[in-house]
C-alpha cells in the first residue's frame, strides 16, 4: 500500500488506523511508518482512541522488530494502568519476540494466576512451546487447555495440526470432528476431515472419507480437491475385494467425479488450448488404481 505521509494529518492517520482495526488488518509496516512520521507526537489528540492506537502500534512494532517503539508504547500504557493484565500481556509478547521465553512464561504465569479464566496467556504459552520446537509439550498443554475451554474452535484446529505433524492421524481426525461440530456447513472442514480419513487408509476409513468428500461437494460443487478425493475413494472401493456390494455404484460415482473435475478444470484454467492437457489428466486419473493390502 502506498501512502503519502507528508499530505496526511494526524486525524487522517487516526481514521486510517481505525479502518484497519475494523477490518482486522495488521498492516504492520504502514502502522509503524505512520506512527513515526505523523502520529507519535500527536497521539494525545486522539481522545478515547489513544489506548487502542497504542496497542495497535505495539503489535505492529513487534511484527517489524521495532522493539524500541514497542517498549515506549508499553511503558505509556503501564504508567496509566499499573498492574493491568492487558498491559502484562504486551510485556510478555515483547519478551517472546526477543526470544526471552523463560521470562515471557513467568509473566504469562502471573497473568494466569491472577485470572484463571483468561484464555489468551494460555495460548501464548502454547505458541512459545511451538516456537521452541516442543511439539509434544504443546500437545499436552493444548489438551489441558481444551479441558477448560472446550468450545475454542481455533484450539481444536491447532491441536489437529500438531497431531498431523506427529503422524497421529486418528487423534487428528477426532479434533477435526470437534471443529465440524462448531461449523457444520463449511465445505473446507468436511474436505479436511475426509483427507485425514483417506490418509488413515482401510476400507472403513475410505468409506467415511467418501461420505465427507460427498458432503463437501454438496456444500460447494466447485471444490476440485473434494472431487478428486471422491474419485480416489470410489476407485479404491470399486477395486477392493473386501467390498462385494455396490461396486458398480462406486465405479459410476468415480466416473462422475472425474467428469466434474475435468469440467471445472477446463473452466478455471488460464492456459489456452488446454484440451490436450486435460485429456492427459483424465487419462492419468482414469488409469490410477489403488489396491488394498
Amino acid at each position: 500500500m502506498s501512502l503519502n505521509y507528508e499530505e496526511m494529518s494526524w486525524s487522517d492517520v487516526r481514521e486510517q488506523f481505525r479502518k484497519w482495526r475494523e477490518e482486522s488488518g495488521r498492516h504492520s509496516e504502514e502502522v509503524v511508518q505512520l506512527w513515526v512520521a505523523v502520529l507519535e507526537d500527536k497521539v494525545h489528540k486522539t481522545g478515547n482512541e489513544r489506548h487502542l492506537i497504542l496497542e495497535q502500534v505495539i503489535v505492529a512494532a513487534l511484527d517489524t522488530a521495532r522493539f524500541d517503539i514497542a517498549t515506549k508504547c508499553t511503558k505509556q500504557l503501564s504508567a496509566e494502568f499499573p498492574g493491568s493484565l492487558r498491559v502484562m500481556k504486551f510485556k510478555a509478547m515483547r519478551l517472546e519476540a526477543l526470544e526471552q521465553y523463560d521470562a515471557a512464561n513467568e509473566v504469562l504465569d502471573a497473568i494466569i494466576e491472577k485470572d484463571e479464566t483468561n484464555a489468551a496467556p494460555r495460548k501464548r504459552k502454547i505458541a512459545i512451546m511451538k516456537a521452541r520446537g516442543l511439539r509434544l509439550d504443546a500437545i499436552k498443554e493444548l489438551n489441558a487447555y481444551l479441558k477448560k475451554f472446550m468450545s475454542d474452535q481455533e484450539a481444536w484446529q491447532e491441536l489437529c495440526n500438531l497431531y498431523l505433524s506427529e503422524g497421529e492421524y486418528g487423534k487428528a481426525a477426532f479434533c477435526m470432528e470437534e471443529v465440524l461440530l462448531h461449523n457444520p456447513h463449511s465445505h473446507l472442514i468436511h474436505q479436511r476431515l475426509a483427507d485425514i480419513r483417506y490418509t488413515l487408509g482401510g476400507v472403513e476409513n475410505i468409506e467415511i472419507a467418501r461420505t465427507y468428500y460427498s458432503q463437501a461437494i454438496k456444500l460447494n460443487p466447485h471444490n476440485l480437491r473434494a472431487l478428486y478425493g471422491l474419485f480416489l475413494c470410489c476407485s479404491f472401493l470399486a477395486n477392493c475385494k473386501a467390498v462385494s456390494f455396490k461396486r458398480k455404484d462406486s465405479q459410476k460415482l468415480a466416473q462422475w467425479a472425474l467428469e466434474q473435475a475435468s469440467i471445472h478444470t477446463a473452466r478455471r484454467s488460464t492456459i489456452k488450448n488446454n484440451d490436450k492437457w486435460i485429456a492427459s489428466l483424465d487419462s492419468a486419473f482414469g488409469s490410477l488404481e489403488i489396491k488394498s493390502n
